[in-house]
């Protein structure tokens, strides 16, 4: 998005969009409840690309999180908007992207008071070329590849922390999302496409 001021999508709470934001200020004390995705990225052995966010990263800078998170942007749809970040973050290319948690909705607070608030579908995919791996360091300082059931039972126990909405996201995906059937729940009206 060189030379392109990034927007993020701003919603009501019944998830239809209101208007755009420009995303290095949205995040703030007073955030508003803006559209977002997650997306876990499987291997063929089912172990999760975990990622450890860039220590710049303006939310939860140097915490463990889901393969990777952003934002669609006006017009875009969810699927295009997490293929070109999984691209743009880690070099990676997706197949058999599935909708597991549509209407994943989430606040929190970091200690400064800079809050998240988001509508986020979490999507959950099959990594084509795991050897194809490059992480760009701006915005992923390291990663790991970790069986899901292990990560699960982890986070869940309070063994291993995570990002807060990656904690809820696990409390709330399948045992083994990739190959579950995708959600047959509605997108929030502003992921539709």
């Amino acid at each position: 998005m060189s030379g392109h001021e990034e927007l993020v999508v701003l919603l009501d709470d019944d998830g239809r969009a209101i208007g755009t934001h420009p995303k290095a200020t949205v995040h703030h004390d007073r955030t508003p409840l803006h559209l977002a995705f997650s997306c876990y990225l499987l291997d063929a052995d089912d172990r999760l690309l975990l990622t450890r966010r860039a220590g710049t990263k303006k939310t939860w800078p140097g915490v463990w999180t889901n393969t990777c998170c952003g934002h669609p942007g006006p017009g875009e749809t969810v699927g295009a908007a997490v293929e070109r970040r999984l691209h743009d973050e880690l070099g990676l290319a997706v197949v058999d992207l599935r909708l597991a948690l549509p209407g994943f909705r989430y606040r929190a607070v970091m200690a400064d008071g800079t809050v998240e608030n988001e509508i986020c579908p979490v999507l959950v995919g099959r990594c084509r070329h795991p050897g194809d791996l490059d992480p760009d360091p701006e915005e992923v300082g390291a990663t790991e590849w970790v069986p899901f059931e292990d990560l699960r039972r982890d986070v869940l126990s309070g063994a291993r922390e995570v990002s807060p909405w990656c904690r809820q996201q696990l409390d709330q995906l399948p045992d083994h999302p990739g190959s579950a059937p995708p959600a047959t729940d509605p997108l929030p009206p502003a992921a539709r496409a």
